[in-house]
């Protein structure tokens, strides 16, 4: 083998090895960076470490709502169940230092059709992401699923321009047949992502964040770390993009 064989080999050969855990690869900077969920709390569970991450190296971050969760309180109208779970977006936000949007679906109720397809690139297309994270398409809740259709749909559209990857959310009770490709490091940023997930305090952080933290440090314990969030990155997805 010649020297030139070596060095390119040598050079593949690295890249391959700092895939499995963000971080060993390149590190992209200053990137936009849009986080879909189908309701009020799932960006922040699934991937509030890898957020605090992000914005912590200066990224740009936008966590997209499909609802206001207006379905989601006990005793409460659906005018003021939005209220107040679009409040407690907006404080989560507040924690994490994101920007929030709303796609405004119903609560349960979403709907995938010609028209909503377009209105979902229409609001990533004015976001502009480098890279797009989204609900994994086979979630037990409705909702994620539709979410995870509608950002798929639009990665598609623009031309698999931007990075895609799927998180989870309550691994085995919505979340299933997770296997994960990469891993984010969250252990110095675990605090922030649970305040910013206690924000949503209308939800029973105390019991999700119980199952989400176990999920962590499951995924911790799987990538040799304390505490993780995981993800499944798309094959045909731009790669070095986690923080």
């Amino acid at each position: 083998m010649n020297r030139r064989k070596f060095l390119v080999g040598s050079a593949t050969a690295c890249a391959v090895i700092g895939r499995g855990f963000s971080g060993q690869g390149m590190k992209a900077k200053g990137l936009k960076v849009v986080v879909v969920g189908g309701h009020p709390g799932d960006p922040e569970y699934g991937c509030g470490g890898t957020i605090a991450r992000y914005v912590e190296r200066k990224d740009r971050v936008t966590m997209l709502y499909l609802n206001r969760g207006e379905k989601g309180c006990s005793q409460r109208s659906s005018q003021e169940c939005a209220d107040i779970r679009s409040t407690e977006a907006k404080n989560a936000s507040k924690i994490l230092g994101t920007s929030t949007k709303f796609a405004d679906q119903t609560d349960g109720e979403s709907v995938i059709s010609p028209g909503n397809y377009d209105k979902f690139f229409a609001l990533l297309q004015a976001e502009a992401p480098d890279v797009l994270f989204t609900q994994w398409p086979i979630d037990n809740h409705r909702d994620h699923r539709a979410a995870s259709n509608l950002a798929y749909d639009a990665w598609v559209r623009a031309n698999k321009s931007f990075g895609l990857y799927f998180y989870e959310v309550s691994d085995g009770e919505d979340t299933v047949m997770f296997s994960p490709t990469d891993y984010v490091d969250i252990e110095k940023v675990e605090a922030k992502k649970r305040s910013a997930c206690f924000a949503h305090a209308s939800q029973s952080p105390e019991r999700f964040y119980a199952l989400q933290d176990e999920v962590s440090r499951f995924r911790g314990i799987e990538s040799g770390r304390r505490m993780a969030e995981a993800f499944v990155r798309h094959r045909e997805s731009a790669d070095h993009l986690l923080p």
